[in-house]
């Protein structure tokens, strides 16, 4: 069985800060938790997060995907260990 866990990601909301550990968790926070602000890289998040729990796609890849729609909502910013890769 695939790792399904990721290096965690900090989400920035108004409330306050929340770790997000791999596919599972970030399918859940960008189903009801994520604010109004969704866009191409949110949705493209979704979907790879739900590939990564189906063994479709590798949790990595889903994060740089989930770490992408963060940045886009302005819920984290990008850093030197996320690498996608185009």
């Amino acid at each position: 069985m695939p790792t399904l866990s990721w290096k965690p990601i900090e989400v920035k909301m108004p409330g306050g800060t929340q770790m997000v550990h791999g596919p599972y968790s970030a399918l859940h926070f960008l189903t009801d938790e994520w604010p109004d602000a969704r866009g191409p890289a949110y949705v493209e998040a979704r979907r790879f997060c739900r590939a990564a729990l189906d063994g479709r796609k590798t949790a990595e890849e889903a994060r740089e995907r989930f770490m992408a729609a963060a940045c886009e909502a302005k819920l984290a910013q990008e850093t030197a260990t996320s690498s996608r890769k185009n």
